[in-house]
Order: structure tokens, then sequence, then C-alpha cells
């Protein structure tokens, strides 16, 4: 007896339900990511196109002249300003990521094992943190004050911190981790917190205590959420902008004049909004490649 075979001519019929499925699932999705596209269109990538662009030319703020090419790049390579001012920023980064996380790492600690307090312990390691630019630099300038600071109260000196070429950008620094720490203490917070009870106790039934449960079960256990502080510190600490301008206004002697800093200068000051573009899209460059080294690093860390 013949066996009839299925036949194959209805499988693609049976798959346009499917498909019309499919897109009807998609077409949700599709509207909630529209807004983050369109936002990304308008803020982030048309004005970096437009940035590029600019840096191609020779240009005021107020009207776009002769295309040039990659002159201004040519010239931001021998430009020991811009150079300075890098330096400037990568010192800024080095005075600032590793103490703001170490510190908000300390923090998170005492916030986690003290339970009692841990309210009045969070609220007062986070409340620098919101405070607005003009009040943090205002406090800053007023505890850095030659004759009437409460630094030189404590050290017992009158050294003006802010005009000194060796203590100004390293003063800054200071008052940036005072300012930003609660954000890196309230982030390994949430990570202790995500760290289950029972493997403390079963490291307690043990005989672990101390340090060996820090070293054994926290540390291992925090690495991922120390990596992402890290990795946001460290851009944070790159775009350096606000604090030196007011604090310093570069100075002195241009020794806290940070690579933003120069790029507002060029462009508003000098009025060469080609240039400054250029320092933009080198600047640019600069941080997404250690963004993405600090990153390798990370993940082969954990």
């Amino acid at each position: 007896m013949d066996i009839p075979m299925p036949s194959t001519a209805q499988a693609p019929a049976a798959s346009v339900p499917a498909r019309k499925g499919a897109r009807a699932e998609s077409l949700p999705a599709a509207l909630l990511l529209a807004p983050f596209v369109l936002a990304f269109l308008l803020f982030f990538l048309v004005p970096a196109l437009h940035t590029f662009y600019l840096s191609l030319t020779e240009s005021s703020l107020t009207r776009t002249s002769a295309f040039v090419g990659l002159d201004n790049y040519a010239t931001l390579v021998t430009d020991p300003s811009f150079w300075a001012s890098l330096w400037n920023t990568f010192y800024f980064a080095l005075l600032t990521v590793i103490p703001l996380t170490g510190l908000g790492l300390v923090m998170a600690l005492l916030v986690h094992r003290f339970v009692k307090a841990q309210a009045w312990l969070q609220g007062a390691f986070f409340l620098p943190y919101v405070l607005p630019i003009s009040v943090m630099t205002l406090i800053a300038d007023w505890m850095l004050q030659p004759s009437s600071g409460v630094i030189n109260h404590l050290v017992g000196g009158q050294r003006a911190w802010l005009a000194d070429v060796h203590w100004a950008l390293p003063a800054v620094a200071i008052g940036t981790v005072w300012w930003t720490v609660g954000f890196n203490m309230l982030m390994l917070l949430a990570g202790l917190r995500n760290i289950p009870a029972e493997l403390y106790e079963a490291a307690a039934l043990d005989g672990a205590r101390g340090f060996t449960l820090f070293r054994a079960i926290t540390w291992p256990a925090l690495k991922p959420v120390l990596g992402t502080a890290l990795l946001i510190q460290l851009i944070a600490s790159l775009k350096v902008f606000g604090q030196t301008y007011i604090l310093t206004s570069g100075g002195p002697y241009n020794t806290s004049r940070v690579t933003l800093h120069y790029m507002y200068e060029t462009a508003f000051t000098q009025s060469d909004a080609g240039y400054a573009a250029a320092v933009a899209m080198a600047f640019m460059l600069v941080v997404i490649a250690l963004s993405l080294l600090a990153r390798a690093l990370g993940r082969r860390a954990t």
C-alpha cells in the first residue's frame, strides 16, 4: 500500500502567520526603542558628524569658512598646549579614579557593616553628591583659603593651594573626591547587598573571620561592580571641566587647564571653532580608546 507523503508545498503558507506574529511582537519593541534612537540621532550622531565637518574647516563661532582638510589635525599634533592640557587631564584622572573607587568601597563596607547607623551613614556619605557644582566649588574654595581655610588650619600653614603650580590640580582633585565619592559608595553598596548571606554563614561555620571573609567572598563577588565603577569614574574624570574652570580658571600658568577647558578657550575666547572641533574629535577618540582598554583589562581581571 502506498503511503501518501506530506506535501511540502504547504510549508511556506504555514510560515506566513508566524512571520506576521513576529512582526506584531517586534512592533512594541520598536516603539519603545524609537525615543532612544531619535534622541541618539539628534543629540549625539548629528552633532558628532557636524563637529567632524567643522574640524575640517577654518571656521569661527558665527561662520563656516574654507575647507582645509586635515590641516587642523596636523596643527594639533605639534601643539604643545594641547598635549599639556591632555597630560593635565590624565594627571587629574590618576588623582581621582583609584581614590574615589577605594574610598567608595570603604564607605560601602562601613554602611553595610553598621546596620543600626546605616541610614545615617548612607545619607552623610551621599549628601555632597547632590550639591550642584557651584556650591561644591564655593565650599572647596572656602576650605582652601590661605589664611582662613580649614585645610591650612588643620595642617598648620598658610599655603595658597589653588595658586600653587604643584598643588592646584591635586587640590581640585581632593575637592572632587569629596564631592562625588558618594556615587561610588551607593553603587558598591548595592553590590554588597546582592551577595547572598548564606555564603558568609557557611564560611563562618568553617572558621573564617574578618579579612578572610572579605578576601574569599566579598572581593570576588564585587569584582564586576568594581570594574563598572572604575570605568564610569574614568570617563567622568577625563571629562572634567567645571571644577577647574571655576576654582582655578586653568591656572596658575595653565598647570590645571584640562583638555575640555582648552577646547572651550579655543572656541569661545579665540573664536576658532574649526580647531576646537579638531580638539574635540581627537579627545573623543582618546576617551573611547582608554575606555575600551579599561574594559578589556577589567574583563581579564574578573
